[in-house]
């Protein structure tokens, strides 16, 4: 029986594998993605409720953004970014594009916007090519965002898009 992740840690330590799984297999990704359910449900609570446009602020860090694209009645889908001023232009990085499905309980990075402009962020940017290799890789960086995220205590909170 799965926890839900609005009341419990961002913690996945919990999740049992029914076997040991290798890296960058269709299993592992699928482990992945429940990761993925469980650290989105921390930052943005019960995930069945998704709607509109939410952000998060903690001390002097960037707002971390979240507005929702699409919702159907299995799936959600969601933009996650930071917004960077670079010159006179406003730049999302990284600019992800995320599915949950509300059935299955899983989170999947589907696609990142624009090439990353960090350096920290260009390894994960792929050429197309062997697709599960392309999930993993693009899921790993999700996962670790998240992680990331949770460590400097963000919780989105819904508002109206642009009261930064």
């Amino acid at each position: 029986m799965r926890s839900d992740p609005t009341t419990t840690s961002p913690s996945d330590s919990r999740i049992v594998l029914p076997r040991a799984t290798r890296p960058q297999t269709f299993t592992a990704l699928m482990s992945l993605y429940e990761s993925n359910f469980v650290r989105l449900g921390f930052l943005l609570g019960n995930l069945d409720e998704l709607g509109g446009y939410y952000q998060s602020r903690v001390n002097e860090n960037l707002t971390l953004h979240a507005s929702v694209q699409d919702v159907q009645r299995y799936t959600t889908t969601f933009r996650m970014t930071y917004w960077f001023d670079d010159g006179n232009e406003r730049v999302a990085d990284p600019d992800l594009e995320v599915r949950v499905y509300h059935d299955a309980r899983l989170a999947e990075a589907m696609s990142c916007f624009s090439a990353p402009r960090r350096d920290v962020l260009r390894p994960f940017d792929l050429e197309v090519g062997d697709e599960l290799q392309r999930r993993w890789t693009l899921n790993t960086m999700l996962n670790k965002w998240l992680e990331y995220c949770i460590d400097l205590g963000h919780r989105f909170e819904r508002s109206a898009p642009g009261n930064e």
